[in-house]
C-alpha cells in the first residue's frame, strides 16, 4: 500500500470516490484546457510545423510532455499510489493492428479535422463552432466503433490479430516488465530502469535543440501537459477501490471515448448518473480553454468557411472516432497518458499517429494546391 501518508490519502479519497473523481476531473481538465490555449500546444500543429517549416519545437513539447508523464507516473506507481497494472493500457495481449491502423487513421483524420480531440475541445472553448460539430461526430462514430454498427468488425479484427504475451511469460505489455524479465531485475526495477532510459533519452532529444531551450512557452507546455496527466493518474489511482461492486480502473487524460461519454451524459442527466473523471475532464478542458481565450482576448465565434471545409472536418472527425477506439486513445490518451505506463501498444500508437499525421498533412497540402 505504500507509506502511511498514502494510506491516509486512499481512505480520504475512497470515502467519496465518485465525488472526488468528478470534481478532480473538472479541475485537471480546466488546467489542461487553459494550458493548451495559452501555450498553443497542439500535436497536429507540431506535425505541421516540422513537415512544412522544419520547426520541431512543438513536437519536442509533445515529447517532453510524454517524458514528464513517464517519470511522474512511474514514481506514483513505485510509491503505491497508482495500481498501474489495472489500467486499460497494460493488458496481457497486444492489439498491434489496432494500435498501428487505429493510430494512423487518427493521425490522418486529425489533419482534416483541424486538430486532435483535445485541440478541438480547446477550440470549442475559444468559440469555434466547427470544432463543436467535429467533436459530436467524433463521439458518435466512436460509439459506433465500440458497440455500434462498426463494433463487430473492430472486435473481430482485434481478436484475430492480438498477440498473447502470456506466451512470453509476461502478465502485462509493459516495456518495464519485459526489461525486468529478460534482465532478471524483476518488474518493479525493470519499470524504473525503462522509465529512466526512455524519459532520459526523450528529455535529451528535447533540450539538445537550442531553439527549444530558448522557448519557455514550449517548455512550459510540455511540462504542464505531462504533469496534468500525472495528476489524473494520482487522483484515479487513489480513488481505485478493488472491493467496490464495479471498480473504476485508474486512468488519466484521454479524449475520444470520454467525449462520447460526455455527450451521452448530457442526454441522460435526469437519470441521476454521476459524471466520471473522463466526462468532467472533457467539460473542464472546454471551460479552461474558455477562461484562457477570454483572458487573451481570443474568444470569437467562428464557423465553417464553405462546403469543402465542412466536408473535410466531418471526414476527419469520423476517422478520429474509429481510429481512437481501435488504438485505445488519441494524441494525449496514448501519446502522453498511455506512454506514461510504458505500454508497448502506446508507443506503437504514438509512432502511427505521427506517420498518419505526416501522410494527412501531405494530402491536405495537395488538396489546398488543387483548390487554390
Amino acid at each position: 500500500m505504500g507509506s502511511p501518508a498514502v494510506g491516509a490519502l486512499l481512505d480520504l479519497v475512497q470515502s467519496s470516490g465518485a465525488g472526488w473523481l468528478a470534481v478532480g476531473g473538472l479541475l485537471i481538465g480546466m488546467a489542461f484546457g487553459y494550458l493548451v490555449i495559452r501555450t498553443n500546444f497542439c500535436t497536429m500543429g507540431a506535425i505541421s510545423d516540422f513537415v512544412s517549416f522544419g520547426d520541431y519545437r512543438r513536437f519536442r513539447a509533445w515529447v517532453l510532455a510524454a517524458a514528464t508523464a513517464i517519470v511522474g507516473t512511474q514514481l506514483l506507481t513505485a510509491a503505491g499510489v497508482v495500481p498501474i497494472a489495472k489500467s486499460m493500457y497494460l493488458g496481457p495481449s497486444l492489439n498491434w493492428v489496432g494500435h498501428i491502423a487505429g493510430g494512423a487513421l487518427f493521425g490522418y483524420g486529425m489533419v482534416f479535422a483541424g486538430g486532435c480531440a483535445s485541440r478541438n475541445l480547446a477550440r470549442v472553448g475559444a468559440g469555434d463552432l466547427r470544432a463543436l460539430l467535429t467533436l459530436v461526430v467524433m463521439g458518435l462514430v466512436a460509439y459506433m466503433a465500440i458497440g455500434g454498427i462498426f463494433g463487430p468488425v473492430r472486435s473481430w479484427l482485434e481478436q484475430a490479430t492480438s498477440l498473447d504475451l502470456g506466451r512470453l511469460k509476461l502478465t502485462t505489455q509493459s516495456l518495464g516488465e519485459l526489461v525486468g524479465s529478460r534482465s532478471g531485475l524483476g518488474a518493479r526495477s525493470g519499470n524504473l530502469v525503462a522509465a529512466v532510459l526512455i524519459a532520459g533519452a526523450a528529455a535529451a532529444y528535447c533540450f539538445a535543440d537550442r531553439s527549444f531551450r530558448a522557448s519557455p512557452v514550449h517548455i512550459v507546455a510540455g511540462l504542464g501537459v505531462g504533469l496534468a496527466a500525472v495528476a489524473g493518474w494520482a487522483l484515479t489511482g487513489l480513488a481505485y477501490d478493488e472491493m467496490a461492486v464495479k471498480p473504476a480502473s485508474p486512468v488519466s487524460l484521454t479524449y475520444v471515448r470520454p467525449t462520447a461519454d460526455a455527450i451521452e451524459w448530457l442526454q441522460r442527466f435526469t437519470a441521476g448518473m454521476m459524471p466520471g473523471f473522463g466526462v468532467t475532464s472533457v467539460f473542464g478542458a472546454i471551460l479552461g480553454a474558455f477562461i484562457g481565450a477570454k483572458a487573451m482576448g481570443r474568444f470569437k465565434l467562428t464557423t465553417f468557411s464553405d462546403v469543402s471545409d465542412t466536408r473535410r472536418s466531418l471526414f476527419g472527425a469520423a476517422l478520429m472516432g474509429i481510429g481512437g477506439v481501435m488504438a485505445l486513445g488519441c494524441t494525449i490518451g496514448q501519446g502522453v497518458t498511455g506512454v506514461s505506463t510504458l505500454a508497448i501498444g502506446s508507443f506503437l500508437t504514438f509512432a502511427a499517429i505521427v506517420a498518419g499525421g505526416i501522410a494527412g498533412m501531405k494530402r491536405m497540402e495537395a488538396i489546398m494546391m488543387r483548390e487554390a
